[in-house]
């Protein structure tokens, strides 16, 4: 299994606008559920920590497999997510990592 991390910082001019593009965020990606073969988790986390280093959002995802994995980044309802909110997002960061449990 893949564990597929992405943590972005969201645009907003005001607390109301960051909180709105967050939700919107949230919205899009928990959309994708049941809709990607192989992505057999996905979940958004809000940070609520509030320190100045955290960033906004946290997307915890894992599937089958690499090839999975790879599929996903290409699937057209992926592309369509990534196209909406492409403008909101301000840094990104990403890990994927084998889960051996």
């Amino acid at each position: 299994m893949i564990r597929h991390v992405v943590m972005w910082n969201v645009r907003g001019a005001t607390r109301d606008e960051k909180l709105a593009n967050i939700e919107q965020l949230k919205a899009s990606f928990l959309g994708l559920r049941g809709r990607i073969p192989g992505l057999l988790h996905l979940e958004i986390g809000v940070d609520s920590s509030g320190v100045d280093y955290a960033c906004d959002v946290v997307l915890v995802s894992d599937f089958s497999s690499q090839a999975a994995l790879d599929a996903y980044a290409t699937h057209p309802e992926h592309l369509r997510v990534k196209q909406e909110l492409g403008a909101m997002r301000t840094h990104r960061h990403q890990v994927d990592y084998t889960v051996s449990e």
